[in-house]
């Protein structure tokens, strides 16, 4: 598995929510332990995508979990779509069973028009071009409060060691 999430993007932000979740799952020791984590990719159209598909082929891992944050969002949301234009690309992942059981978690079809949708259109895109064995998801995370947090922890642990025991057998043909 690889596991990424993104650097802060606006002044006013001293971090990202997503990062700042992935690090405390790392310092709780709940990301699988096969998982290759890249923190903090640049907010950026261009790079994001370069860094995260050169480091997919490098440790051709069996899934991409991008993690990104979505200010005005309560729940984590596991997006369904990346789109570009007219142009909409899905996750062969199972997003109900993988959200099964969890506490503040949701399905999108919206992951926005910003960076992390292109960063998914991009990443689903080139599997589906190269015909890589291997499959994606974005997760976009709320901003974190205490009341939250350990539930986004939760449910974020839940879903990471459930995409770590799928079998590639399991993506939707």
């Amino acid at each position: 598995m690889l596991l990424t999430t993104f650097a802060p993007w606006r002044a006013h932000q001293r971090s990202n929510a997503a990062d700042d979740l992935v690090a405390h799952l790392q310092e709780h020791q709940q990301v699988p332990g096969s998982a290759v984590v890249l923190r903090q990719i640049p907010v950026s159209f261009e790079l994001a995508p370069v860094r995260v598909i050169a480091k997919a082929v490098e440790i051709q891992p069996g899934v991409v979990v991008c993690c990104g944050m979505a200010e005005g969002r309560s729940h984590l949301h596991l997006e369904r779509y990346g789109k570009a234009d007219d142009l909409a690309i899905s996750t062969s992942l199972p997003l109900e069973e993988l959200m099964a059981d969890t506490h503040l978690t949701a399905i999108s079809d919206c992951a926005g028009d910003y960076v992390c949708n292109h960063l998914y259109y991009r990443l689903l895109r080139a599997i589906a071009l190269h015909q890589w064995p291997l499959q994606a998801l974005f997760v976009h995370i709320p901003p974190l409060t205490p009341a939250t947090k350990p539930l986004l922890a939760q449910d974020l642990t839940l879903i990471l060691h459930r995409l770590a025991a799928l079998k590639p057998s399991t993506a939707k043909k």
